[in-house]
């Protein structure tokens, strides 16, 4: 089979580009700006790439158009359409669907799937939920929102084990929509046996409402799980409650709370795990925060139920390497006093953004560098962000860092009278050069500089660690 997908240098389509690869289909896709680092992926895996969505591409008459969410019927300022190719298959009736509707019925079809949903945390989740599988030898599939450091490639198809009734496949199970013809949630495509729900917030402004309407979204999630299946949600989050209230017919489990099926006792770096009051294994690690705690936690219970013992998996999560991008050192510039520190995160959200911050405070204290300072630099890239829904939030996104500088390029609200709250603690920028600049003025010695944003953020780790270099 030939396809074609619209929008393949998304993390998303870029995954299941590379699955269909592995699968033996022939694969071509186009996007706008074509880049880095899933260009580079796909053109390894020999995977032809288009520049632009130009109607001329309908001649390569695939058996498939895949169309990702980036495409619309949206029209530029002078009436022509912004997706030439998407007009084009419609006219012409060629045959479309989306990318999950392909994923559905030409990988998971007869696996089963294991689906981590949540606001925050699915790719760390889903990455430590794969590697556990994996430590197992259980040889799982896997497509991921990330690069999993442990295995150096964001999906693959896996292998059925022996012992396993079928394949097992890890997927991140993200709740935003489908395509501009189905604006369901992706995850509703996947039809998982085993379901995390993690945690649940509002976000995406751009095309949910309220909480309310991503919260029947996850149930819609809870509806496919079979009665054999499970759902473990994180009993913490009152989000979540209101959504199984809403019925679940499927065995559950539940992490987080004290009286949950498994809990987390001791230091978010070295804890024990207990299973119904039971100690069951003991995890010891590199990574910092209650969030990471948790979603352990979430793992460890996916884990178990296709038959990976709980201990297994702990011993497991202590070789776990976490994702690029996800408190990733970008490197350290060695200065009279001390090394400053640069970091890449994808947090954007204020909840992420906050707990990032939090996490990487709490691992000086514990290191002894109660006294080390964190600048916060952020840029609110996501399209939620962009509308200004949560600026509100952003201070006490911040509080605990000792400088935050925004880059407000791009935004139509007053990021300056956002963070008034903090005073002098916050400065904003309006490019990505006067980011630099201010950085690199007001680092000291021992900085930890915090880079957050789901995008390439204009290159500014690499820009910030020549700049420093050079001071």
């Amino acid at each position: 089979m030939h396809i074609h997908i619209l929008g393949i240098c998304g993390t998303f389509m870029g995954g299941l580009a590379a699955l269909a690869r592995e699968a033996g289909h022939r694969v071509t896709g186009c996007d706008a700006g074509v880049y880095p680092p899933m260009s580079e992926q796909l053109r390894a895996l020999g995977i032809e790439l288009i520049e632009g969505y130009d109607a001329g591409q309908l001649a390569l008459k695939p058996d498939m158009f895949v169309i990702g969410n980036v495409v619309s019927r949206a029209r530029l300022a002078d009436g022509t359409p912004k997706y030439p190719l998407m007009e084009a298959i419609l006219d012409a009736g060629a045959p479309y669907t989306s990318g999950p509707q392909w994923l559905l019925e030409h990988v998971l079809q007869g696996r089963h799937v294991l689906a981590v949903a949540g606001t925050h945390g699915k790719t760390t989740t889903t990455s430590m939920l794969a590697w556990i599988l994996e430590s197992a030898g259980l040889s799982p599939g896997f497509l991921v929102g990330g690069v999993p450091l442990n295995f150096g490639i964001s999906a693959r198809l896996g292998a059925q084990a022996r012992g396993q009734d079928r394949p097992l496949f890890v997927i991140e199970a993200d709740e935003y929509d489908t395509a501009f013809f189905d604006k369901r949630s992706k995850f509703v495509h996947y039809r998982p046996r085993t379901a995390v729900l993690n945690n649940l917030e509002f976000d995406h402004a751009d095309i949910f409402d309220d909480l309310a309407a991503i919260e029947r979204q996850f149930h819609h999630l809870a509806r496919t799980v079979p009665p054999s299946g499970r759902v473990i949600v994180n009993e913490l989050e009152e989000s979540l409650a209101r959504v199984l209230a809403r019925g679940c017919w499927s065995e559950r489990r539940g992490f987080g709370s004290a009286i949950s099926d498994f809990t987390a006792h001791g230091e978010a770096s070295d804890f024990e795990v207990q299973q119904r009051g039971r100690a069951v294994g003991r995890v010891r690690w590199s990574l910092s925060g209650q969030h990471n705690q948790l979603n352990a936690l979430a793992a460890i219970a996916a884990a178990e139920h296709v038959g990976v013992d709980p201990a297994a998996a702990c011993a497991a999560l202590a070789q776990f390497q976490n994702v690029r991008r996800r408190m990733e050192v970008r490197g350290r510039v060695a200065a009279a006093g001390g090394e400053i520190t640069v970091y890449d995160d994808f947090a954007h959200h204020p909840t992420a953004i906050r707990t990032t911050v939090d996490g990487l405070r709490r691992q000086l204290d514990a290191a002894g560098q109660a006294g080390q300072r964190i600048l916060a630099v952020f840029e609110p890239r996501s399209n939620t962000m962009k509308l200004g829904t949560m600026k509100s939030q952003l201070p006490w996104a911040l509080e605990h860092a000792d400088l935050s500088i925004c880059h407000t390029g791009g935004l139509d609200w007053d990021a300056a009278t956002a963070l008034s709250p903090l005073g002098a603690r916050a400065q904003v920028a309006g490019s990505i050069d006067e980011v630099v600049r201010q950085v690199t003025q007001a680092a000291r010695p021992g900085d930890h500089v915090l880079c957050m944003s789901n995008g390439g953020f204009g290159g500014v780790h690499g820009r910030l660690l020549e700049s420093l270099q050079k001071r």
